[in-house]
């Protein structure tokens, strides 16, 4: 038996780590085809026979966590799509620094404790710079001690209830002034006055209805009734009774998730379709609606600070994007601004010159971002984002008629004043 010499036993463990390295750089994105990795094997073994060596892409790895599976899944999946859209867009620029961005994809699952895990992960084994995602204001919460102590840097594209201030999330979602009540304002100018709130029984929803009956009685309104549901709850019989005796004008609407679609279903077989009961929602938008479809929906209402039908030519060269690599799917607001989130992280970066999460967040909060179907946004000195507030009507195409929209960008406040007085945002 020939025995290995100890040039040849270097050679090979040369070979190998190498091809580790491009395994770890690859593997992370299950897009690229595996025979690259099969190229890569093949000049590294050059490369430890003498051959010239086939350098490694620079890259920097970026974490994209959203749920892939479970009740949230039907909203969730097309942020995650968004996201991986902007990526590519940038790396097609020349991404970031010099870096090709390389995100690492981890699914949430729908389970505030799984966020959790996936986020620390994300930080300490996978060496992220930063992280994308999240939806619900119970992943959010459970992620925030994980990013917290690990002073990591998580972008968060949806909306939520407020009463949070942390110099460790970019919230590029509307805080309660920026949508919640600007649709009471809107419903309050059409004459809506007896109000039913409904939701699922997590922080958001119930936060967000705090808010809205302070300011529903504060401004001589009735709140009807109040009900949650479980997230993923799927009977409604008993909601809907309470409904029927409450007799409102209007529902506000914060189911999360595919509740929406029993709610939505149970209430067109009870007899009171959205023609004839009103119903505003805070987690319809387009991608919902065409999973639920539409004819169940029309006539409903949502209040958005995005809709797909918004005229704005960065909005249309965006849509036209993300339908040209997934065709016939819909883009909605947590959408745009998960898309958005990218971009502005990519421009905080270049300005810091440097990926620390710090730094890159001071810088965030110094610029304008370019107008990525937003319009022009920029986030505050309290890492929330100016924008636009929308109440629209969905349509039968199953998309959105903008009927009302703020005179002008609306600053981001955390802590509702007639809610939380005294409260302010400390970084």
């Amino acid at each position: 038996m020939l025995q290995m010499s100890k040039r040849d036993a270097a050679s090979d463990a040369k070979g190998a780590l190498c091809a580790s390295r491009w395994e770890g750089i690859l593997g992370v994105d299950r897009r690229i085809h595996r025979a690259m990795l099969s190229i890569a094997v093949v000049a590294c073994s050059l490369s430890s026979l003498g051959a010239p060596t086939v350098a490694a892409p620079e890259t920097v790895e970026v974490g994209v966590l959203q749920s892939l599976t479970g009740t949230m899944a039907i909203s969730e999946v097309t942020v995650k799509n968004a996201t991986l859209l902007a990526i590519d867009q940038i790396n097609a620029s020349g991404g970031v620094l010099g870096k090709q961005i390389v995100p690492v994809v981890e699914d949430g699952a729908s389970d505030p404790s799984m966020f959790a895990q996936k986020a620390q992960k994300l930080i300490q084994q996978d060496k992220v710079v930063t992280v994308f995602g999240g939806w619900t204001s119970a992943s959010r919460k459970a992620m925030l001690p994980v990013f917290e102590r690990f002073k990591g840097l998580l972008w968060y594209p949806v909306q939520f209830e407020g009463n949070e201030c942390s110099p460790d999330i970019m919230y590029s979602g509307a805080q309660p002034n920026q949508q919640i009540l600007p649709a009471l304002e809107w419903a309050e100018q059409k004459g809506y006055k007896s109000i039913f709130l409904l939701g699922s029984d997590y922080v958001f929803p119930r936060t967000a209805n705090l808010i809205l009956k302070k300011h529903i009685t504060h401004d001589g309104g009735t709140v009807a009734g109040e009900e949650y549901v479980p997230l993923g709850g799927s009977d409604f019989s008993a909601v809907i009774n309470k409904i029927k005796l409450a007799k409102p004008e209007i529902i506000f609407n914060t189911l999360n998730g595919d509740s929406n679609v029993s709610f939505f279903k149970q209430m067109a077989a009870a007899g009171l379709p959205s023609a004839k009961l009103p119903v505003m929602s805070f987690s319809i938008a387009e991608q919902e609606a065409k999973a639920i479809g539409p004819s169940l929906l029309e006539g409903s209402y949502a209040a958005w600070n995005y809709f797909q039908s918004l005229p704005d030519p960065a909005n249309k060269k965006f849509v036209a994007a993300y339908q040209a690599k997934y065709p016939g799917s819909p883009v909605d607001d947590p959408m745009a601004h998960g898309y958005l989130d990218v971009y502005a992280w990519a421009a905080a970066v270049k300005k810091a010159g440097s990926f620390d999460a710090d730094k890159v967040r001071k810088a965030a909060v110094a610029l304008k971002f370019a107008d990525v179907g937003l319009g022009s946004t920029a986030f505050a000195a309290n890492q929330s984002l100016v924008q636009t507030a929308y109440v629209a009507q969905l349509l039968p195409s199953g998309q959105f008629k903008v009927l009302w929209q703020s005179k002008a960008p609306i600053d981001p406040v955390p802590y509702d004043p007639l809610s939380f007085p005294g409260k302010t945002c400390v970084l």
